[in-house]
């Protein structure tokens, strides 16, 4: 089962520089979309946007040409849940999940905080109801795959520039150690570090000086899995070969039966 993930700070922008043609290839089972920065009828004209290998949903954002999140996926769902059921949160687009069997998908694009601090403290104050929502999910005896853009660089490994940053969102103490206790006591793990992999793998560059080039960058993507997913990762890989947005996409392989 493969899983992609892949913030891409504009859905069209993205199908412009070529998302749409390398899709195909990759034979995906889920895609999981975050920073659409389109409203749905703004993409419904395109059957670019609806690819008919897919069952297509999309969450967008209240405010035109901000977030929204995504999900395609190769099996019909059992159900589509378009948000997290927190009105602000909601307004911004910011989850999406999709139920197949025992097994839930979920797109989620994770505030950030860097603009200013009071979305800063936006960000906070989410990461402070997200975990009791997140402890609760393990109740519910289903497995779960938490992908997207999660804005928050775990570990020093997660950014080169990591000395630099230790004051900045994304890798604040707090932020980190919420982190920590994702995949600590609250049980979950992260799928990307199941297998051992090499030094300075990033996700996400910055659009200044020469960050791409110098591989200047942070992980801030993420697929989050439940216990039961534990111990099946198989393969992972962010593609780099081409460049559709400031991120890259994730990929995921899993050994797991969906039904």
């Amino acid at each position: 089962m493969r899983v992609i993930s892949a913030n891409l700070n504009g859905i069209r922008a993205a199908a412009r520089k070529g998302f749409f043609q390398w899709l195909p290839g990759q034979q995906a089972d889920f895609v999981c979309l975050q920073e659409l920065k389109a409203q749905v009828d703004q993409l419904e004209p395109d059957p670019q946007f609806w690819p008919e290998e897919f069952y297509c949903y999309y969450h967008q954002a209240q405010k035109k040409g901000y977030s929204g999140v995504g999900l395609y996926s190769r099996y019909e769902p059992d159900d589509v849940i378009e948000g997290i059921g927190w009105q602000d949160v909601d307004a911004e687009g910011r989850f999406i999940e999709g139920r197949f069997g025992r097994l839930s998908v979920i797109s989620l694009y994770l505030q950030s905080g860097s603009s200013s601090d009071e979305r800063q403290q936006v960000k906070f104050d989410f990461l402070e109801r997200f975990m009791p929502y997140l402890k609760a999910l393990k109740r519910k005896r289903r497995d779960y795959i938490i992908a997207g853009d999660w804005n928050i660089a775990h570990k020093e490994m997660d950014l080169k520039n990591w000395k630099g940053n230790k004051n900045n969102s994304g890798f604040l103490p707090e932020e980190r150690a919420w982190m920590g206790e994702l995949f600590g006591p609250a049980g979950y793990a992260d799928a990307f570090r199941q297998l051992p992999q090499e030094p300075d793998q990033y996700t996400w560059w910055s659009n200044r000086g020469q960050a791409w080039a110098k591989n200047v960058g942070w992980r801030i993507d993420y697929q989050v899995i439940s216990k039961g997913l534990i111990g099946t990762v198989r393969d992972t890989a962010i593609y780099k070969d081409e460049r559709f947005s400031d991120h890259a996409p994730l990929i995921i392989d899993y050994d797991y039966q969906l039904r």
